[in-house]
This record gives structure tokens, C-alpha cells and sequence, in this order.
């Protein structure tokens, strides 16, 4: 029984490590303009590789490496920067990133649907720069980037992917029991990826279209 006790704790603490490592919005914002790329450009690799990439790399692997590096020489916690108040850096470099990955788009003449993606990227950074500072509320980026990422996906590939909110949940959860957010930080973030990440997502893809 006492054995019992001791790894459940143990388990649903490695559970909710997994789902924050795996479902981190590096993760989902490396990937999912990969995934949109591929079916808006009718499944053309090259094409798909080309937009995908500029979007993840400026989203993504570049803000991430920075992210790292000043994790490494102790600037902020850990590469999830879980401290609000370190927080400012990392958003501007994300921010500053992905608007140039925007332009790039833009000139390239990219499809509209990736155009309206990293905008709504751009929209979730710069609301919740606004919500860790202005109203010094740390919201999660886990749960609103997995949550707008869902929209998205649903919207492109159709409503089974709404099984992709499974994931949503379960990175939720793992803030809470991993003590890095509270229950309302994880619901607002959500919330907020739902409404901005894919509400301006879909409202862009119609109006570009």
C-alpha cells in the first residue's frame, strides 16, 4: 500500500513532464506550420518545407535558441522561463523573430492560409505580452499555443482533429500538477488560444482567401 502511494505521485509527476516537454509551444510551433503547409500546397514538399520552415524557424528555433542560451548562463529559470518577470526578453525575441518570418511570407507571396497562421502567432505574443505585464498575470503559453494550434488544425484538416484537444488538456493539466501554473492561468491561456490564436486565424484565412 505504502509502495503504491509513493509512485503514484512519482507517475503523474513524469506524466506531466512529458506532456509539458513534448507538447511545448517550441513543439507545437515547429510543427504545426509544417502540418498546415503540407495541406495547403496540396501536398507539395518542396513548397510545404519552404513555408513551413520560415514560419517554425522564425517561431520557433530561433526564439528557442535564445531562449536556451540565457537559460544556460542562469538569465531566467529554465528554458520554460516559468518566472513572469523574466519573461520580457523571450516575448520580444519571439516577437521580433516571427514578424520578420511574417514579412518574409508576405513577400514571398505565401499561401493566405500560412500568411493568417503566423499572424495569429503574432496576435497570442503580443496579447499575452500584454496579460504577463500589463495586467501582471502569467498566463500559460503552453496551454494558449496548444489550444489556437487545435483550431487551426480543425480548421484545415476537418472536426476529428478535434481529438487534438485530448492534448490540450493533458499539457494543461501538466502545468497545474507540475506547480508551474495555476488552474486559472492555464483556463485564460486556453481560452485566449481559442479565441485569438484561432479567431484571428480564421477570420484572416477568409478575408485573405
Amino acid at each position: 500500500m505504502s509502495s503504491q502511494s509513493t509512485e503514484a505521485p512519482g507517475t503523474r509527476r513524469h506524466l506531466a513532464r512529458v506532456a509539458t516537454e513534448v507538447l511545448a509551444p517550441w513543439v507545437w510551433v515547429l510543427g504545426l506550420p509544417l502540418i498546415v503547409a503540407w495541406k495547403v500546397t496540396g501536398q507539395h514538399l518542396g513548397e510545404t518545407v519552404l513555408w513551413g520552415l520560415i514560419v517554425g524557424v522564425t517561431g520557433s528555433l530561433i526564439p528557442m535558441a535564445v531562449i536556451v542560451r540565457g537559460a544556460r548562463k542562469g538569465k531566467w529559470d529554465s528554458h520554460h522561463v516559468t518566472d513572469r518577470a523574466g519573461r520580457l526578453v523571450p516575448f520580444a525575441v519571439c516577437i521580433g523573430s516571427l514578424a520578420a518570418g511574417f514579412v518574409v511570407l508576405i513577400a514571398g507571396g505565401a499561401p493566405h492560409e500560412m500568411i493568417a497562421l503566423a499572424a495569429a502567432e503574432l496576435v497570442c505574443l503580443v496579447a499575452a505580452l500584454a496579460i504577463t505585464f500589463g495586467w501582471k498575470f502569467k498566463i500559460s503559453m503552453h496551454a494558449m499555443v496548444a489550444a489556437g494550434a487545435a483550431v487551426m488544425l480543425i480548421r484545415v484538416y476537418g472536426p476529428w482533429l478535434a481529438l487534438v484537444f485530448l492534448g490540450v488538456g493533458w499539457v494543461c493539466w501538466s502545468r497545474v500538477e507540475l506547480g508551474d501554473h495555476t488552474k486559472a492561468e492555464v483556463t485564460v491561456g486556453m481560452v485566449a488560444g481559442v479565441v485569438l490564436g484561432g479567431g484571428v486565424f480564421l477570420l484572416l484565412e477568409a478575408i485573405l482567401a
